[in-house]
């Protein structure tokens, strides 16, 4: 049976853990499969320059281009400027825990479908063709100490609800603000307090909320998304 397995990785093993270190706001997704060439990441962060300097600073990554930022796109590319809204498009060249990861997934017949990051933490979805491939790949991934968490199997009907604009811990905060009554009328708890309540800065989940807003609005009016349920 065709499986997807979503698992949390921590940066120190793949990549990013400097860049985290530095910018506590960083987040990442890969807008393409990591291959042959250095693939496109698409990232966060309180500007352009800092993320930059941060990321050529990092040894587990090389930057071999900045693609894209607020100020190339076109003025006349709505939909561009509402979806990438301060995000930053590099072509990074990773090290070799990715390159190995990578390795030991398509040995065993998987694929990566998405991989994205934040809060010192990768989060990536393969695709398995059966289960056996998936324990033998997890067999793998712990004998070379990539301290794997399995948070989510699926089977592959429930990929096409997995798409969503969010990235993990964008949806979490989302979740936590509204099951504490931040969006209601009047608010059951202040900025201050929910920042509290997820053990993050005032300013950090102010910048987290406003992507999260952002990348809601531009799906619903894009692609009208419906949120993933994430187990928990």
């Amino acid at each position: 049976m065709t499986t997807v397995v979503e698992l949390e990785i921590p940066a120190a093993r793949l990549g990013f853990a400097r860049t985290f270190d530095r910018v506590s706001t960083f987040e990442f997704q890969v807008g393409g499969m990591i291959g042959g060439s250095a693939p496109l990441v698409w990232t966060n962060g309180p500007d352009h320059e800092t993320v930059k300097h941060a990321l050529e600073d990092d040894p587990s990554v090389e930057v071999v281009a900045s693609v894209a930022d607020d100020d190339e796109r076109s003025a006349t590319d709505e939909s561009a400027v509402t979806s990438q809204n301060d995000r930053w498009l590099f072509r990074l060249e990773f090290g070799d825990g990715v390159k190995l990861f990578e390795q030991i997934v398509t040995e065993n017949d998987g694929a990566l479908l998405t991989a994205r990051g934040a809060d010192g933490r990768w989060v990536v979805k393969l695709l398995f063709h059966d289960r056996e491939s998936v324990s033998a790949c997890h067999e793998l991934l712990e004998q070379y100490e990539f301290r794997v968490t399995v948070t989510r199997i699926s089977g592959v009907d429930d990929l096409a609800r997995a798409q969503t604009p969010l990235t993990e811990t964008q949806y979490e905060t989302v979740c936590k603000a509204h099951e504490l009554g931040y969006f209601d009328v009047p608010r059951g708890v202040t900025l201050k307090e929910l920042a509290a309540e997820l053990g993050i800065s005032h300013q950090a989940l102010s910048e987290r909320l406003r992507r999260s807003h952002a990348a809601l609005v531009s799906a619903e009016l894009s692609e009208r998304t419906a949120p993933i349920e994430i187990d928990r």
